[in-house]
């Protein structure tokens, strides 16, 4: 596939990436590498399904909007240590190796916040043409932070006496978007510690206007309600994190055409690897409950959320974090077509894929099975069925 001919699809149930509640056996037809029609089953249809996938539920493929390729989630200090300064030629093999977790999971487009040395830009440049992963790929290359301020493992600072703005502007990199790192990491052993901001409002809106020139999305890493509200008010395009932001940032966030990508899930990964009975088990299990509590209030008030897990980070492996982030959201009271929204099309949107993320005529073939009805959901992530990118299947586990 794709072939001349077109490919009918009968799916069991279908959510369709839109939000809207679950559609019950469907017909799926697929032209090429595109969504001809999608309907439901009808009474004294004779015509057999190309794929009979009556007993799963079809959504679109998954989206991760926050990765770091270059890290693994494995919490061994020793390997973590090498992955922070290697040099690109042995660093290309684990770039390749977390692209693979992510198709073996079914996550068909990923957007990396950078690295210290923009591997993954050198390897998305040099490697991907092949055709050998199909996902796509959007990267920042290095991200940009205050001189003596954190990001150092993600970026560089601009050059002396340059601006933010000029630095931007002035980068020649072919990145697909624009890293800025805007307030401290979440402390793991003081809980609700916030940082100062990295720049000012003014700074960032004009980084934004020097990004937008260049067509091109600002995501910023910021936690805390000061950093966050300069950071929206600067109309940076998504927040990344937002640990502690408070409720006038969702608020704000409702109005304004921000997303926020929460990765609940690095609280959990760390929660995984920290000692028993540790000040920071504690913080981290206090971290989640909060940041669980602000996902809550980000549906409350309709904020637009994407799925992100800031795969990489201790304990949050390439691919299947999805799930457990999706977990997470349905934990804190999204339902099911909700949180496939937030990882399916809400994700395509922030990255600019305007045909990509929902099953509907227009839209790509990009399509995950999963075995079992929506009451398998999220559990029937973790062992795909079938996964499809632009009419091509990638993988076909019925057997």
């Amino acid at each position: 596939m794709p072939t001349d001919e077109n490919l009918f699809i009968r799916a069991g149930w279908v959510a369709d990436g839109s939000g809207n509640a679950i559609q019950k056996d469907m017909v799926i037809e697929i032209q090429g590498e595109g969504i001809r029609g999608c309907r439901p089953v009808r009474e004294g249809d004779c015509r057999r399904p190309d794929l009979d996938l009556g007993d799963c539920l079809l959504m679109p493929g998954l989206i991760d909007c926050h990765v770091h390729l270059f890290m693994s989630g494995k919490a061994d200090p020793d390997m973590r240590q090498w992955q922070l300064a290697a040099p690109y030629d042995p660093m290309a093999e684990v770039l390749a190796a977390h692209l693979d977790q992510h198709l073996a999971s079914g996550v068909a487009a990923i957007r990396d916040g950078g690295d210290y040395g923009a591997h993954a830009l050198r390897f998305k440049q040099e490697e991907m043409p092949g055709g050998r992963w199909p996902l796509t790929v959007h990267v920042a290359g290095r991200a940009w932070r205050q001189t003596g301020r954190y990001g150092k493992l993600i970026g560089r600072s601009p050059g002396n006496g340059q601006g933010l703005a000029q630095a931007v502007a002035a980068s020649t990199e072919a990145v697909d978007h624009i890293k800025i790192v805007n307030s401290g990491l979440n402390s793991l052993k003081i809980y609700g510690k916030q940082t100062a901001p990295q720049f000012s409002t003014e700074e960032l809106r004009a980084a934004v206007q020097a990004a937008e020139a260049r067509d091109k999305k600002v995501m910023v890493h910021v936690n805390g309600a000061e950093p966050v509200q300069r950071t929206i008010a600067a109309g940076c395009h998504s927040i990344e994190h937002g640990f502690f932001m408070g409720t006038d940032n969702f608020k704000r966030l409702a109005d304004a055409p921000t997303f926020w990508v929460p990765t609940a899930v690095t609280m959990a990964g760390y929660a995984r690897h920290a000692p028993p009975g540790s000040i920071e088990a504690d913080v981290v299990r206090r971290n989640l409950d909060h940041q669980l509590d602000q996902v809550r209030q980000a549906r409350e008030l309709g904020v637009k959320v994407a799925v992100g897990t800031d795969a990489g980070t201790i304990g949050v492996h390439h691919g299947r974090a999805v799930r457990e982030e999706i977990d997470l959201l349905l934990t804190a009271g999204f339902t099911i077509p909700e949180a496939v929204r937030c990882a399916t099309r809400n994700g395509a949107l922030l990255m600019g894929l305007s045909r990509t993320g929902k099953i509907a005529p227009g839209f790509r073939a990009t399509l995950l099975a999963l075995p079992g009805g929506p009451e398998a959901f999220p559990q029937n992530l973790s062992a795909p069925a079938l996964f499809m990118i632009d009419g091509h299947t990638q993988f076909d586990h019925r057997a």
